[in-house]
């Protein structure tokens, strides 16, 4: 399938599922989900991975395990791609009644991976280089977030200039373009495209100096 843009009524059926979160609406908007929502979404990573890898698109149920909410389906369509053997890094692409949201880094990483990840933040030479890295995205309109400690951790200067940085558990950046009309047209595609590509350089930091974790390591 050629990607041609998102369908209205893609974002007309996040619409409906914000208000009505339940199963009825669920099995009698399928269809639209479908053809609407995860059909264009598959045709926009597909087209992206010669570039950025293999995308895999997420499932539409939450997990309420451990969640006081409830509803039992997210309100949006998210996919993430990552280049195999590349380690940390990787893009995300989300679909919902807001627009579309685009980001790129790394969401959760293992323990071993913070300790390689705060060592080269610690390093003369490439903490700088993701300092500076972070500073530019920040500057271009990047939300630049992640999960942090409260207080730089133990063995590391407080007044280290890098000290917020050394305080994060996962690294990312993200934006959200607002609903437009060329969201229904193939312009989605080179949005998508020029936004990941701005944030190869993250994400070529965190696989050079982060990678995979030991178990995958071990898989290989």
């Amino acid at each position: 399938m050629t990607f041609t843009g998102f369908p209205d009524e893609g974002l007309v059926f996040y619409e409906g599922l914000e208000a009505d979160n339940s199963k009825t609406y669920w099995t009698r908007s399928k269809a639209v989900y479908d053809t609407c929502v995860r059909a264009p979404m598959q045709a926009l990573v597909d087209a992206l991975a010669p570039e950025f890898g293999t995308g895999k698109l997420f499932r539409p149920y939450r997990d309420v395990r451990f969640s006081n909410d409830k509803t039992p389906y997210k309100t949006h369509q998210g996919a993430v791609a990552t280049l195999e053997g590349r380690g940390a890094g990787a893009w995300y692409v989300e679909i919902s009644a807001e627009g579309l949201r685009v980001a790129g880094g790394a969401w959760r990483l293992e323990s071993d991976q913070v300790e390689r990840y705060r060592r080269a933040v610690a390093d003369d030479v490439q903490g700088p280089r993701l300092q500076a890295e972070v500073d530019r995205l920040s500057a271009a309109g990047w939300d630049v977030g992640g999960d942090r400690l409260v207080r730089v951790p133990k063995g590391h200067d407080v007044d280290d200039g890098r000290a917020d940085l050394l305080r994060h558990r996962s690294l990312h950046a993200g934006r959200l373009f607002e609903y437009a009309d060329w969201l229904h047209g193939p312009d989605a595609l080179e949005r998508v495209r020029t936004a990941w590509r701005d944030l190869t350089g993250l994400n070529e930091w965190l696989s050079d100096n982060v990678g995979a974790t030991t178990k995958e390591i071990r898989r290989r």
